[in-house]
C-alpha cells in the first residue's frame, strides 16, 4: 500500500514484456521482496545492487499500464511501500492501475500547471470534483470536470520533483481511482441502491 507521494524518480535501464530495470539512488535501500510503486504500479523487487533494481512484469501489467509505451532512458516515479507508523499525507493507493488515460493539454499558469486528461468513458463515474486520483503514482486532486476531461492542478514542487515534467500532450498516464468509490459502487449494485446512498447523500456528508 502506498500514499501517492513520490519518494524519488528513476531512469529505465531495461524494459520488456517481463522485466524492468531502473537506476535510482534509493535502490541501495531496497531488499529483494520489497514492494515498490513504479509510475503507480506495485512491483516486487527481485534484484537490488548499488543504484540499480530489477522487477518482473506480468503480461497483464505490461498490457494495461503505460509500460508498453516506455523506453530506455525514460523517467518514472518511485515510492516504497508506506509504513503504518507514518502520516498518510496523500491518500490510500494500492498500486493497482485501473486504466490509462491520454494527456490532452498542459497549461502553465506562472509556476503552476493544469493537466487536462481524458479518462475512458467507462470510468467517468469514478471521478468527482475535489476527489482524489493517482496519476502515474502521484496522489492528486481533481480540480474540475469538463466535457474534455478532468483537470488536475499541479503545484510547482510536484511538477519539479516528479516525472510529470516529462509529460507532453498525447502521452498516456497510469490511472488508479480512489478505492472508496469502488466499494460504494459495489454495495449499490449488490443492494440495488436500497441503502439510499446517492450523490446527494455523499455531497451532504462531505464525501463528494
Amino acid at each position: 500500500m502506498f500514499t501517492g507521494l513520490v519518494e524519488a524518480t528513476g531512469s529505465i535501464s531495461v524494459i520488456n514484456t517481463n522485466q524492468i530495470t531502473i537506476r535510482t539512488f534509493i535502490a541501495r535501500e531496497l531488499n529483494v521482496g520489497d514492494s515498490i510503486a513504479v509510475n503507480g504500479v506495485c512491483l516486487t523487487v527481485i534484484k537490488a545492487a548499488n543504484d540499480i533494481f530489477e522487477a518482473n512484469l506480468s503480461p497483464e501489467t505490461f498490457k494495461v499500464t503505460n509500460f508498453s509505451e516506455k523506453k530506455t532512458g525514460d523517467t518514472v516515479n518511485l515510492e516504497r511501500a508506506m509504513q503504518l507508523n507514518s502520516r498518510l499525507d496523500g491518500h490510500l493507493v494500492y498500486g493497482h492501475v485501473d486504466t490509462t488515460a491520454k494527456v490532452i493539454r498542459i497549461t502553465k499558469h506562472n509556476e503552476f500547471y493544469t493537466l487536462t486528461i481524458k479518462i475512458p468513458a467507462e470510468f467517468n463515474h469514478y471521478t468527482v470534483k475535489k476527489g482524489s486520483i493517482a496519476i502515474d503514482g502521484i496522489s492528486l486532486t481533481i480540480a474540475d470536470e469538463t466535457a474534455e476531461g478532468i483537470e488536475i492542478a499541479v503545484i510547482p514542487h510536484t511538477w519539479e520533483n516528479t516525472a510529470l515534467n516529462n509529460l507532453c500532450t498525447g502521452r498516456s498516464v497510469n490511472i488508479e481511482f480512489d478505492i472508496i468509490s469502488k466499494y460504494i459502487e459495489k454495495n449499490l449494485i449488490i443492494y440495488h441502491n436500497k441503502s439510499r446512498i446517492n450523490l446527494n447523500f455523499l455531497e451532504e456528508n462531505g464525501f463528494a
